[in-house]
């Protein structure tokens, strides 16, 4: 997402919000999903930070790998797993 769409998301948002804020009804709601939003989003187990990604990345870097010379080679691999 570019910065310039982020932006416009969270104007929109805080727009709502604005007409939301003086029905206390809405806005009872509005703080029930927001907190279901929060706690899912910390059940993700596949959500991960930027530093946790990256040194993912580097510590599969320093594990052995194969390489081929053929897509044939390769097949062959696949299929002797």
């Amino acid at each position: 997402m570019t910065a310039v769409q982020l932006n416009n998301m969270n104007i929109e948002l805080w727009q709502s919000i604005g007409a939301i804020a003086d029905n206390e009804p809405l806005m009872r709601r509005l703080t029930r999903y927001a907190k279901k939003l929060l706690k899912e989003q910390q059940e993700d187990p596949t959500l991960m930070s930027e530093e946790e990604f990256f040194a993912r990345v580097e510590a599969a870097r320093k594990q052995p790998g194969k390489q081929f010379d053929n897509v044939e080679q390769l097949d062959q691999y696949i299929q002797s797993l």
